[in-house]
């Protein structure tokens, strides 16, 4: 075997150190702060109000946003049409009996990637994923390769940098409270008051999210606190 030179190696480990610690501050470092709202809602009420329902089922059950899914090829879809670029959006989940769920920014207008898709964060109980749809899993090109068996490989490729994955450990049947922030072409995602997650990738900058939306898979997830402002930088 080939040895790598000791200063090679010294080298290689101060960059994987570097890189580290740059992605740890990039974490930490507060995106966005917020501005105008935009959009509020605590369900104090019994009607879904702005709410569409695109794919059953959602209703306000006591006071808070109720999804299941009722179709087995997807996810029940609950969304808000509200232009917007820059945003931070807070809310508070609970996944009462629900493998995941994902919020999902779109711009219906946009014909490059599969339904629109533009941003999202995907939570699960053991991870969530920020990720670039634009540019990654939904373009359109990708989102087909993905599907052919002889070319996953060089879609996989083309997807690296497109997301970020961050191990969590979700308890079903506890509130949590999430924050995302987006701004220009950041995201930043913050759980119960901790910055857990940091992405940069061209797509997130795309002009116009015309709505957001919950996909919900399983049988039970809640919803309460749902906030959108205009996202301003962190001066």
């Amino acid at each position: 075997m080939k040895r790598v030179p000791s200063t090679v190696s010294a080298i290689c480990l101060v960059s994987l150190l570097c890189t580290s610690v740059f992605a740890e501050e990039r974490v930490e470092t507060p995106l966005a702060q917020e501005g105008k709202s935009l959009f509020s809602d605590d369900f104090e009420r019994e009607s879904l109000g702005d709410w569409k329902v695109i794919i059953p089922a959602f209703e306000i059950e006591d006071g808070v946003l109720v999804a299941t899914q009722d179709r087995a090829d997807h996810g029940s879809v609950g969304r808000i049409y509200l232009p917007m670029k820059n945003v931070v959006m807070s809310f508070r989940f609970n996944l009462v009996d629900s493998w995941g769920f994902n919020v999902v920014f779109d711009d219906k207008n946009y014909k490059g990637s599969h339904a629109g898709h533009i941003a999202r964060v995907a939570v699960t109980p053991k991870q969530i994923r920020l990720g670039d749809d634009k540019e990654g899993i939904m373009r359109n090109d990708i989102f087909a390769m993905r599907r052919d068996p002889k070319k996953k490989a060089a879609a996989e490729k083309l997807l690296e940098g497109r997301g970020s994955n961050v191990k969590v450990d979700l308890a079903k049947g506890e509130w949590h409270e999430m924050t995302i922030e987006l701004l220009g072409d950041e995201m930043r995602v913050s759980l119960n008051g901790k910055a857990i997650g940091h992405l940069q990738s061209s797509g997130l900058a795309h002009p116009t999210k015309e709505s957001v939306h919950f996909t919900v898979n399983g049988k039970e997830v809640r919803f309460d606190d749902v906030q959108i402002w205009e996202a301003k930088p962190v001066q």
